[in-house]
């Protein structure tokens, strides 16, 4: 399992790369618009953190543009790079076409349907947007489990993205969640408990170690 960072922002990037324990960076178009720099700039800032892996949504909607943008990310991103692409026609069309070193990523997966054809050209991941799907269809974790079910086995794995709380990322992993990618807010939030946090100033006030 690996829980990634799902900005664009180099400072939450750089404080991430800090807790040692997040494997890369998601980022969007929306993330990459709200950048102060342009989109290549941001992307290689992000890649010259070296945090791991660092996925890029591609924004051209038909196969020939999209090979072009793929070989751009490519060019800018390095070996770091995971393409996302939209399950759209054009996007399942484009998998066969990229080079079978490239990981990818079907993104914004909101059925089982998805899913399968994701599993069948082979992609990397899905990424389930499991907080906008409960608020869209009902249950985003029951259509994450749902999907995960159907993956089992495969090479396919499942990135839950639109995650609100450490809660609701526990629960995405008990759900079949092979990883996490969380806004900086919430995996900011992930180490922190009220009992930990009693526990340990109860040690340091009544313990005794190394005197340093």
């Amino acid at each position: 399992m690996s829980i990634f960072l799902d900005t664009a922002n180099i400072d939450h990037a750089k404080a991430a790369k800090e807790f040692g324990w997040v494997r890369g960076i998601t980022t969007n178009p929306i993330l990459l618009a709200k950048s102060e720099n342009s989109v290549p700039d941001t992307l290689l800032q992000l890649a010259e953190l070296n945090t791991g892996l660092l996925f890029y949504q591609l924004i051209a909607s038909c196969v020939e543009e999209m090979l072009k943008e793929a070989h751009l990310a490519k060019e800018i991103v390095g070996d770091q790079l995971v393409l996302k692409i939209p399950p759209t026609e054009a996007g399942f069309q484009l998998i066969p076409l990229l080079p079978s070193e490239t990981p990818c990523c079907i993104t914004a997966v909101y059925s089982v349907a998805q899913a399968v054809v994701a599993r069948e050209v082979g992609v990397c991941y899905i990424a389930v947007y499991v907080n906008r799907a409960t608020r869209l269809l009902g249950n985003g974790l029951k259509l994450l489990a749902d999907m995960a079910s159907v993956l089992k086995g495969s090479h396919t794995q499942v990135l839950a993205a639109s995650i609100k709380s450490p809660v609701e990322a526990s629960t995405a992993i008990l759900s079949g969640a092979d990883h996490l990618t969380l806004p900086f807010q919430v995996l900011r939030t992930l180490t922190y408990h009220e009992l930990s946090e009693d526990a340990v100033d109860q040690f340091n006030s009544n313990g005794s170690g190394i005197q340093l």
